[in-house]
């Protein structure tokens, strides 16, 4: 998590170096200049805690050892509630009512597929560390910035298993969402590649409960 984090600040001040030289050029010499980001976080979940945490420790640390900078990086938090819906409304209150200049977040796959539409409308640049799905790419819109790896660094790791083990058969499991169905065509092209099949495709439904998820599995 510190890692990417890291990773985060240092493409957010890459992608806002534009905003930041234009300020530090036209301003006077001892004024401090506020740069707003706004952060798009299920606050109510650990990952939104300890994310925002990080983003707030990897500013002090930054500032602390670059005290020269005038400007200073100004985080506009709005919680997402674990909802696409509610992160597409947050982005948009940071948007038009803030004028941010970036976005941190949203955390979820499916919650980022929403937030970089808009972002990429604005013009601003969407960061996010955690939303992992190979389909969200930055060929599909330049203001998408991903701190971290996608899913599919993960399928040579799934493939080596397969192999190692000699299966010739395998049944996929994956939730029916931006973040499940994502990898499954990385991952059937590499399974292909070692004459693995895929016998069954167990596909559950995002809001299924316990004892339909499990109906499904002994199906």
């Amino acid at each position: 998590m510190r890692k990417n984090l890291s990773q985060l600040l240092t493409s957010l001040l890459f992608v806002l170096f534009p905003t930041i030289f234009f300020i530090e050029m036209s301003m006077a010499q001892n004024t401090t200049i506020p740069v707003k980001v706004g952060v798009v976080l299920d606050m109510d979940t650990w990952l939104g805690k300890m994310g925002l945490s990080c983003i707030s420790m990897a500013l002090s640390d930054f500032y602390a050892s670059h005290g020269h900078y005038k400007t200073r990086l100004v985080l506009e938090i709005r919680d997402s509630k674990r909802d696409v819906m509610g992160a597409a409304a947050a982005a948009l209150d940071l948007l038009q009512n803030e004028e941010v200049q970036a976005i941190i977040g949203p955390a979820s796959s499916m919650q980022a597929n929403f937030v970089i539409g808009l972002g990429d409308k604005a013009h601003v640049p969407i960061i996010s560390f955690s939303a992992t799905s190979p389909s969200l790419s930055s060929l599909r819109s330049r203001y998408f910035v991903r701190a971290t790896l996608n899913d599919s660094a993960q399928v040579p790791a799934m493939r080596a298993i397969v192999q190692a083990f000699g299966w010739r058969e395998v049944v996929l499991i994956y939730v029916d969402n931006e973040y499940g169905n994502g990898v499954i065509p990385y991952l059937t092209d590499a399974l292909q590649e070692i004459d693995t099949r895929i016998s069954y495709r167990s596909v559950i439904h995002p809001l299924a409960t316990d004892d339909q998820i499990l109906e499904e599995l002994t199906s």
